[in-house]
């Protein structure tokens, strides 16, 4: 087919494994074994560029989240927890951490240390807005040397990939803890 890109250590690995294990299916590495290899190539890019920005993972994660929720930009930690897919105890930490940069508010009942709600700051969304446009950027330069029908294509292929696997909500991120997406 032309245009289609030379062979790669995937087919090298998927022959020998062809060779080693007659009648044992091999087709599936030179799907996973490049989705690995992608995923890497992804978190490390995303991991640099956000230490550049600034921002950790989580941090992102919740700032996000709090910004997708719509104005007013507030939510209860039980329902950061969820949408974050992380526990409790979890956001705890990480909801002192933002209001300790200043990047989060949290609302409290009473004299009580615990959040009834944490809303997002003018210096969070500052922030996100700031590390998302350079983020999307970046990451759209990795997938540039796509054309724009292949990548409608792949994401289809990929939403097709993931909603077969089951719980897709659950996957998180190459390298999260079983609990959930950091």
């Amino acid at each position: 087919m032309a245009g289609e890109p030379p062979r790669d250590r995937a087919d090298d690995i998927q022959d020998a494994w062809r060779r080693e294990l007659p009648g044992v299916p091999v087709e599936s590495i030179g799907i996973i074994t490049r989705i690995w290899w992608a995923a890497k190539t992804f978190g490390d890019e995303r991991r640099r560029l956000l230490a550049s920005l600034g921002v950790d993972v989580a941090t992102l994660d919740l700032l996000s989240t709090l910004r997708r929720s719509g104005p007013p930009y507030r939510m209860s930690p039980g329902e950061l927890a969820e949408a974050c897919m992380v526990t409790r105890g979890a956001i705890t930490q990480r909801v002192a951490r933002a209001a300790k940069d200043g990047l989060v508010e949290r609302a409290t009942a009473g004299s009580g240390y615990h959040a009834r709600a944490v809303t997002l700051t003018d210096a969070g969304g500052a922030l996100l807005d700031r590390v998302v446009s350079g983020l999307l950027t970046a990451e759209d330069r990795l997938v540039g040397h796509l054309a724009p029908e292949r990548r409608d294509q792949l994401a289809g292929l990929l939403r097709e990939l993931v909603a077969g696997l089951g719980d897709a909500d659950a996957a998180g991120q190459v390298g999260d803890q079983a609990e959930g997406k950091v």
